[in-house]
């Protein structure tokens, strides 16, 4: 399996949605990922889990991440899966997050290396051709660093390509990710490594290129309100340079861009209501965010969230265009 390129938005529960996955692609990622979707719920056939798996053309290449425990259920929902024609499934076995554990979901069949593979088998059969790639983490804890068996289970059982986030499901988000488990899985992977963990400026994912030799990187929470981030490794990849952030009336004119996609499926009330943690997150770090964000996140409608950013940036002195075709300030 090939992969386009080497920046990969993350799958993120809560966050990727089509809005997401959008202005990701837009702005650089080569790959986009689903939320994370239940594959009990898929096989199901439930509503809000097929609403989860919906994408337009212009996201791809994309790929639908389902998690779940069970092989029967694992190869029915892949088959669902597959029907939309997604350019990969993707299985999580790296969530650290209690309540997806307590489903014995995510990174728990880390402490099942024979369920685990038979769960992927499952998926691959299901998926009926559609390439399977599968996330994990470096293992359960310090004392249980079992990725390098975990990939080798993965890889007979088919999967196309494998990220490894480089930290245990114990440190969570915490601590320091350790590459080295990135550049060990690289060692001995017949199919493409995608590397997690760590990465927050661009110079980060060209270090991670260089010292562990994975085929592509994975960006995940460093994205929340900055996806430009991809672009800027992509311009550091390709021209050894790295163009700096966005302006501030860029930054508002991508979060307004943002709205106006999260309200297209969700409606005004509800779109409003999906893209304030958007918002706080675009508007984190500046001077007065505090209050910024008290006062978006009371805005009921979209054009109240335009004239609070409006009158933000002419605060501060800034001169506002529109820019053409874009959702300008």
């Amino acid at each position: 399996m090939d992969f386009v390129g080497k920046i990969a938005q993350a799958p993120m529960a809560g966050v990727s949605d089509s809005a997401f996955r959008r202005i990701c692609r837009r702005l650089g990622s080569e790959i986009t990922w689903s939320e994370m979707v239940s594959a009990e719920g898929l096989a199901r056939g439930g509503e809000r889990t097929m609403r989860l798996m919906r994408f337009l053309p212009e996201e791809r290449p994309l790929g639908i991440q389902l998690f779940g425990a069970e092989p029967g259920v694992m190869e029915r929902a892949a088959q669902h899966a597959a029907e939309l024609e997604p350019d990969f499934i993707d299985l999580n076995f790296g969530c650290p997050v209690p309540k997806v554990i307590r489903r014995n979901g995510g990174s728990s069949l880390l402490k099942d290396p024979p369920l685990l593979e038979r769960v992927a088998r499952s998926a691959v059969r299901g998926a009926g051709g559609v390439p399977v790639c599968a996330k994990i983490r470096s293992g359960w804890n310090s004392n249980s660093l079992n990725y390098l068996e975990i990939g080798l289970r993965l890889f007979d059982s088919g999967v196309a390509a494998v990220t490894i986030h480089a930290r245990t499901r114990e440190q969570g988000y915490s601590g320091q990710a350790d590459w080295e488990h990135i550049r060990r899985m690289k060692e001995i992977a017949p199919v493409p490594v995608i590397g997690s963990g760590d990465i927050v400026e661009p110079q980060d994912a060209r270090r991670m290129l260089t010292a562990t030799g994975c085929d592509s990187v994975m960006l995940g929470r460093a994205l929340l309100g900055n996806p430009w981030l991809a672009g800027r490794v992509r311009r550091l990849l390709d021209c050894g340079e790295d163009p700096g952030a966005p302006s501030l009336e860029e930054r508002f004119r991508v979060a307004l861009e943002h709205l106006e996609l999260s309200v297209e499926p969700y409606g005004q009330n509800s779109g409003v209501i999906q893209m304030r943690k958007h918002l706080g997150w675009y508007t984190r770090g500046l001077p007065g965010g505090a209050e910024l964000r008290r006062r978006l996140f009371a805005a009921p409608g979209r054009a109240e969230v335009r004239c609070v950013l409006l009158e933000y940036l002419e605060g501060r002195d800034i001169t506002v265009q529109k820019t053409e075709g874009g959702a300008g300030v």
